[in-house]
């Protein structure tokens, strides 16, 4: 990075340093994924003749993918909301409506709220926001301030927007657009909603989803039903150490980090995140997922032939969306080919099984990969990939439409195998001259620099007079010396002018094939989902039997029972940090018998970790994953609540004991740093 300097005179100058390609990528990381309080533009140009390019914020990342993921998996969906606050016969209430633009999902929901907006935090926490739309100019007989509170307290960005773009004008024609499949479905939807119409309408006019044309009937939309799952805040996250922290000293240190034994590319961390924050309270799906995480933990073959598929899947997500993209080519194409051939393989896996929940597994897994890799969903897309593309060059590092497309492509096609044939005749000859042995120590390779040559420095050492008396030394790295000569430079010239000649001939075709291959998003978009499920249940079985300690699978029961019984209870995170000997604890809240627990002694002894510990175990469970202890039985709760000490809301903790008493719900209080 180089010292502050002014572009620009006078007032209108703006303060600028120059910075290398790789802290650019680290700058755009912090802003729009780890400090959530910024937004970025890129401009070109030079003089005074720059233009914007790209913009990004924490909710809408698309335009800055490329950058950001170049080297990372993608660990979450950024998810923008906007919400909008209004009296309604007396009583406040919310209406929210979200866009994923990942998952290309949008929602709506409306809900009464109190006075400090904890449904809203819930919310937030739930579809894991990262931008948040408020109306700016809004009537002052609500007080806004608590609302912007609970929005800070979740590190999200609040963008305000005017009132009037609040709008639900001609807003079923403009999804009509841009949602999948009939208007009429959409039209039922819309009517069961007030003022989320007019939250949805501000969202869609600010992430412009109509201005994109690959858009045009690819979203879904839903209704978010906040009552479907267990209710977190900011506090409870943090206080429970669900996410990633910049302070951790290892993975281990927060529940994600350490559930994460996920090996597709993204899509399965995407999803353990989500369901993180939205652990389930309806006991049979809760069992559900217990009883595919009891199946693979039973059988090691099945996980283990499970997770040799699962790796050599790529993010089929990310795929998808860089396939709808106006400047997509065949690479995406190709990846989703090679990442959805490997499903077969996965439902063979799936049908060697034959224990206990073989029923389910089918069920659950086997009925829909068989609806969906039949001959006329993905059959045809592989046959498409199949006749239209050249995968012998693949491994090359090439994608080509195959030559067998058109005369021209084949006349060309001839001429870089002979180029190639070239080529490695030199190979051989260099290799002789240099007295190495071909491709074992001197290797051929195509890179930014052309064809060139490596040989490691061990081996540079034994000809180096002749290599600097005959050869041009191009890079000397750890990896080795890369080198090049009068006739390879020559010949490799030769092979990217064709390959150009190629690459423009093929275009049409290319263009055709990409847009063919996104009439297959639906099958793509249906294989992640059951692909993620099944990464992350595997990944729950692994962490269950590789612990020291194995975890065992919890009794799930309703919320009328209302017991909490942890026998050998431990705190995941804590026992698997180095050098920890932790000792178990139990702990018994029996409806009726002990429904309240006083813990106490002594400073560092462990009060805090004990009472973290219930939490994280229910939480894990009702996650769908085993838990560290002996036995659990746990009863589904509706919320956890996390007091953060001294500074913990006396307004807000009246209104929590209020729900915790409506019939028919539960709650579960974990009083926090004394």
């Amino acid at each position: 990075m180089t010292a502050l300097r002014q572009l620009g005179v006078n007032s209108d100058g703006i303060s600028s340093v120059s910075v290398s390609r790789a802290m650019f990528e680290t700058i755009a990381r912090n802003l729009l994924l780890d400090r959530t309080d910024h937004t970025l533009e890129l401009y070109e140009g030079s003089g005074s003749s720059w233009r914007l390019t790209k913009s990004g914020t924490p909710g809408n990342i698309g335009s800055f993918e490329d950058i950001l993921f170049a080297n990372n998996d993608m660990q979450y969906s950024p998810v923008t909301v906007a919400l909008f606050p209004v009296f309604r016969e007396g009583q406040l209430y919310v209406a929210l409506s979200f866009v994923d633009m990942t998952n290309r999902k949008l929602g709506l929901a409306e809900f009464p709220e109190d006075s400090r907006f904890t449904n809203v935090e819930s919310a937030l926490v739930a579809l894991g926001c990262k931008e948040c739309l408020l109306p700016a100019d809004f009537e002052k007989s609500i007080d806004l301030q608590p609302l912007q509170d609970a929005i800070s307290n979740c590190s999200i960005l609040l963008t305000e927007r005017k009132k009037a773009e609040f709008k639900s004008r001609d807003l079923v024609q403009d999804l009509g657009r841009i949602i999948r499949g009939s208007v009429e479905p959409v039209r039922d939807l819309l009517s069961q909603f007030d003022y989320a119409l007019g939250a949805l309408g501000a969202l869609v006019s600010y992430a412009e989803l109509l201005a994109d044309d690959t858009n045009y009937g690819n979203y879904t939309i839903e209704k978010f039903n906040l009552d479907r799952y267990m209710r977190l805040d900011s506090a409870a996250v943090r206080a429970l150490n669900i996410v990633e922290g910049k302070a951790d000293v290892n993975k281990n240190f927060s529940l994600f980090g350490l559930m994460n034994r996920t090996c597709t590319a993204g899509m399965g961390k995407r999803l353990l995140n989500k369901w993180l924050k939205q652990p389930l309270i309806d006991v049979n799906e809760i069992n559900n997922r217990l009883d595919m995480v009891q199946a693979f933990a039973e059988d090691p073959e099945l996980c283990q032939g499970l997770r040799q598929q699962l790796k050599r899947i790529s993010d089929i997500d990310r795929l998808t969306h860089a396939l709808r993209k106006k400047s997509a080519n065949l690479q995406p194409v190709v990846k989703l080919y090679q990442s959805c051939s490997r499903i077969p393989y996965i439902k063979g896996v799936l049908q060697q099984y034959n224990g206990q929940f073989s029923t389910s597994v089918m069920t659950r897994f086997l009925s829909s990969l068989e609806e969906w890799l039949t001959e006329n969903r993905y059959g045809r897309f592989a046959n498409l990939v199949e006749t239209a593309i050249d995968l012998g060059q693949v491994d090359n590092g090439e994608y080509r439409i195959s030559p067998l497309y058109s005369s021209d492509l084949a006349v060309l096609k001839d001429e870089l195998s002979e180029v190639e044939n070239h080529i490695n005749n030199l190979h051989m000859h260099t290799a002789t001259d240099l007295d190495l042995s071909v491709d074992k120590q001197l290797k051929l390779e195509k890179g930014p620099f052309g064809h060139v040559f490596r040989i490691s420095k061990k081996d540079e050492q034994k000809v180096r007079k002749k290599l600097t008396t005959n050869y041009i030394i191009i890079e000397t790295r750890k990896d080795g010396v890369k080198f090049t000569s009068a006739k390879l430079k020559k010949l490799g010239d030769q092979y990217q002018s064709l390959l150009g000649d190629y690459t423009s001939c093929q275009k049409k075709i290319v263009d055709n094939v990409v847009q063919v291959s996104c009439t297959f998003s639906e099958v793509f978009e249906n294989f992640a989902a059951i692909i993620s499920e099944l990464d992350v249940l595997q990944s729950f079985a692994d962490l269950a039997i590789s612990c020291p300690v194995p975890y065992v699978r919890p009794d799930i029961t309703t919320s009328e029972e209302g017991d909490i019984i942890l026998q050998g209870s431990r705190h995941p995170c804590v026992e698997a940090q180095d050098g920890v000997n932790f000792i178990p604890n139990d702990c018994i809240l029996a409806r009726g018998k002990s429904w309240f627990q006083i813990i106490t002694g002594p400073n560092m002894g462990g009060k805090s970790t004990f009472i973290r510990q219930v939490g994280v175990n229910v939480l894990m469970a009702q996650v769908g994953s085993f838990v560290p202890c002996d036995q659990a039985s746990i009863s589904v709760r509706d919320c956890i609540f996390a007091r953060v000490g001294a500074g913990d809301c006396q307004v807000r903790r009246p209104n929590m004991h209020q729900r915790a008493q409506s019939p028919g719900r539960s709650t579960f209080c974990i009083p926090l740093s004394t």
